[in-house]
């Protein structure tokens, strides 16, 4: 028998979850005026090395690497942001007159790690890209919007952690700082640390091996090497934060993981011990320099992502999160050979109006029925016997209200409309 891979999974009743989180995602992009982009799953493998970086632990470790049938090098998205500047850069997205140019993406992203609570090998991303403003309002309109995805979905106990690396100059800085501070330590480093040394310092930051290391621990901080334009920059994004009245505390610790932020970086921490150790449910942060680097015009960019199985393990253990049942409106219960035809011809008519209709296949007892459509949570059950087809009426049971009666068929779409949504007024 045939197995699912380690690291995937099959989402069966954890659907509605998911299904909720995508209600959320269209509906709070919409209000802040981002556009759906739909990128491939996999692309060149140099994509990933030259924007996410050939020393972060997703390139040099958890990337999945092919070489298809044209020979060419492919890797399996790890993430979303480099698929999306590429087809910002191939498509001329750039030359809309629309500025900036917002986008955002759900779908799977693909990485080789070590599976844990909320976190796979196959797993779903949403994320929002915003190009063409370097204002620091731009930041913190990018930061309100995933504040309210996460509001809409009424995921509590999240904490919005904050800090600044700076340009090219406050960067280079750190850099100078963090080897000076690291290199008395670098021969009780691992390998990785020592070679990151030379190679791309900041990443000694993400060792997992050494994370508990002095040296690592109390490493100097990002925001003690920033220029002044950049500490303006930075106090900036925090006074349009202030303004909009969302909470924050600034982590300067944080720098994230990805090579391509510059500037502002965050993330955002669960504050429940349901995940363990690895608390960061999504984050992001500027990036202006990686549409040139990638071969675009210079733009500057700046975005998010959110883990959504991690999202789900959380929702599942909150109080203030309801799943709606999932349920359908009628279900035909048929009683004989002439009420199979008569059933299925109404169910169609039906389900073009927009009805959720389901009927038996299996020659069940009425009793069966009955069972089945309660499994099948229907507010009516519509009865179709003899009697019912010479009369063209159904014997429809109000499930809810414990009520029975015979009704045309030619007035019983119209019931069911009058009916179901006078439920909905009443939800």
């Amino acid at each position: 028998m045939f197995q699912k891979m380690k690291g995937t999974y099959d989402i069966i009743n954890d659907i509605g979850y998911y299904h909720a989180i995508e209600k959320a995602v269209h509906n709070i992009s919409r209000r802040f005026n981002y556009e759906e982009i739909r990128t491939p799953h996999f692309e060149a493998s140099e994509l990933f090395h030259r924007s996410v970086g050939e020393e972060t632990d997703i390139v040099s470790k958890e990337t999945y690497d092919f070489t298809d049938r044209g020979d060419r090098d492919v890797t399996l998205r790890p993430e979303g942001t480099a698929g999306v500047v590429r087809a910002y850069i191939e498509n001329k997205l750039y030359a809309s007159k629309k500025s900036p140019q917002k986008y955002y993406y759900l779908g799977s992203m693909f990485r080789y790690d070590r599976p844990q609570k909320g976190r796979t090998r196959e797993f779903r991303q949403f994320g929002g890209e915003a190009f063409g403003s370097d204002h620091p309002a731009l930041d913190a309109e990018t930061i309100a919007y995933a504040v309210m995805f996460l509001r809409a979905i009424k995921l509590k106990g999240v904490n919005l952690h904050i800090n600044s690396l700076g340009g090219d100059e406050s960067k280079a800085q750190y850099e100078k700082t963090l080897k000076a501070h690291v290199k008395p330590h670098l021969g009780e480093l691992c390998e990785d640390c020592r070679r990151r040394y030379e190679e791309n310092p900041l990443r000694i930051l993400d060792c997992k091996v050494d994370a508990d290391h002095e040296a690592i621990k109390n490493a100097p901080n990002p925001i003690e090497s920033l220029t002044d334009d950049d500490t303006e920059n930075f106090q900036n994004v925090l006074m349009y934060l202030d303004a909009m009245g969302i909470d924050y505390t600034i982590d300067s610790t944080l720098v994230r993981g990805l090579d391509y932020y510059t500037h502002t970086v965050y993330e955002f921490l669960a504050s429940s011990e349901l995940l363990g150790a690895q608390r960061s449910i999504g984050g992001g942060g500027r990036y202006d320099k990686l549409v040139e680097q990638l071969g675009g015009p210079a733009t500057p960019a700046t975005g998010f992502a959110f883990g959504l199985e991690r999202i789900v393990h959380l929702l599942k253990h909150s109080d203030d999160f309801t799943l709606k049942q999932q349920g359908i409106h009628l279900y035909l219960l048929t009683m004989g050979e002439r009420a199979k035809p008569y059933a299925l011809r109404l169910a169609h008519k039906l389900r073009a109006g927009g009805i959720n209709c389901e009927t038996d296949f299996l020659e069940k007892s009425m009793k069966a029925q009955f069972k089945q459509s309660a499994h099948n949570k229907a507010r009516f059950v519509a009865i179709i016997g003899d009697e019912e087809v010479e009369e063209a009426a159904v014997t429809l049971k109000d499930q809810r209200e414990k009520s029975e009666e015979t009704i045309s068929v030619n007035h019983l779409y119209e019931i069911l409309r009058q009916r179901l949504r006078h439920d909905k007024k009443g939800a």
